[in-house]
């Protein structure tokens, strides 16, 4: 029997950080908004940046790109979740159902879409840009993969040397930047997939600890980082990934955007107190339940409602505005609301695959053919976030590190991955 929001509520004990899921909730809706008004298209169906048609806009990105703060938050999460199911294949399935789940209906829906346009012969325009660009949200999906795959052995490092095991990933971040701008070795820049992120989710094992004592310090130490790393080196001053440009701070992660996560990490935490406030009003609290319910859903599905809200409207002829301007701005509010409506119908669609399921794990399980699934799994969804749903048929290819990948190939590793997981929690 489902219980409801109330009965959620009223339950909640009194020990549960209710500000950790405040900003799990707010980062992935500030995530969800940003893309929404990025996203600037033409009467002629091209998707721009919004941010490239006005650079000025790029500083908001130091307050927006809030990622950082998800990947924190999880980090907070999944160490109290191991600690208290430490076997590897148990802890998996625990918090990759509520991931993989909707994640595999999102990825089997656009793959079977994606063969009937392109059986159709319909994968041109605008159409051939969405099938390419509803895939993106997945990359943080595989890099949440990954950060859950190495929880175990970076707590135990966290619990032996704290602040340590945190300074030893900045400073293999540093050295991908050198080695990356210095000595312009090949491929070493994909290093910093997992030393940059795992470096803020490391964040989060101190914030369980009660060990980020001093907030201030720490956003201030990341702000000015980011500030000098911009003003005097390589890199750019939008803090997401910009068409066109050289050098991105997102793909892959910069120390710059280290930087940039620590910052927010300093600033949510300094915002720690009034925001548990905030989050024990019962209002706001019943607010955060339901969002965390459908959170994902709603993370998967808003670029399709998004895309759906313009390709509606330029087969209706509803005139679009040149982006940025004056008309552009004032009919922000229509299509948002709109791709809000949109995106709320496709969570009533598909919500009840973000359910845990009902079978429950048993303990132990094979840590290797977990280790084995996860790993199928996040270079299955990575390689999909990057190549897309178009060109099936053709076998079109994307780099994923330094190896080709199909979308076909990329959607079999994901699903083999998952299946492997399902399998190593109730193998005994």
């Amino acid at each position: 029997m489902a219980i409801s929001v109330s009965e959620l509520a009223a339950r909640t004990p009194d020990t549960r950080d209710r500000y950790v899921d405040l900003l799990r909730v707010a980062s992935l809706a500030t995530v969800v908004l940003g893309h929404w008004l990025m996203a600037a298209v033409t009467a002629d169906g091209s998707i721009g940046n919004l941010l490239a048609v006005v650079p000025e806009l790029q500083l908001l990105t130091w307050a927006l790109q809030i990622m950082p703060v998800f990947f924190f938050v999880g980090g907070f999460s999944h160490a109290l979740s191991y600690r208290s199911r430490p076997g590897y294949a148990t802890f998996l399935r625990s918090r990759l159902q509520r991931l993989l789940r909707p994640t595999m209906v999102f990825i089997g829906v656009w793959t079977a879409a994606a063969l009937v346009v392109q059986l159709l012969g319909g994968d041109g325009g605008l159409t051939g840009v969405a099938l390419r660009l509803v895939a993106q949200p997945l990359w943080f999906i595989g890099i949440y993969l990954a950060m859950v795959a190495f929880t175990p052995p970076l707590l135990k490092l966290h619990e032996r040397y704290g602040w340590g095991a945190f300074a030893v990933l900045v400073a293999g971040a540093a050295m991908v930047d050198v080695l990356r701008f210095a000595a312009g070795v090949p491929y070493v820049e994909f290093l910093n997939f997992a030393f940059v992120w795992l470096a803020v989710h490391q964040l989060g094992f101190l914030r369980a600890d009660g060990r980020i004592t001093l907030p201030a310090v720490l956003a201030a130490t990341g702000l000015v980082g980011a500030a000098a790393l911009v003003a005097l080196g390589p890199y750019p001053l939008s803090m997401v990934g910009m068409p066109g440009e050289k050098v991105s701070n997102m793909a892959p992660p910069t120390l710059a955007l280290l930087c940039h996560g620590l910052w927010l990490v300093g600033a949510v935490e300094l915002l720690r107190a009034p925001g548990a406030r905030l989050a024990r009003r019962p209002a706001v609290w019943r607010a955060v339940i339901t969002a965390n319910g459908i959170a994902m859903t709603a993370f998967l599905w808003h670029l399709t409602a998004m895309l759906g809200v313009y390709g509606a409207m330029l087969a209706l002829d509803v005139p679009l505005p040149e982006p940025a301007s004056a008309a552009w701005w004032a009919q922000v509010p229509v299509r948002l609301a709109v791709a809000a409506a949109v995106t709320a119908l496709l969570v009533a669609a598909f919500r009840a695959f973000e359910r845990p399921g009902s079978r429950p794990a048993a303990a132990g399980g094979s840590s290797p053919m977990a280790a084995l699934g996860i790993t199928l799994c996040l270079l299955g969804v990575l390689g999909l976030s990057m190549v897309g749903f178009g060109g099936l048929l053709e076998g079109r290819s994307a780099l994923l590190i330094a190896v080709p990948v199909t979308a076909p190939v990329a959607v079999g590793m994901a699903l083999a991955g998952w299946l492997l997981v399902e399998r190593a929690s109730r193998a005994s």
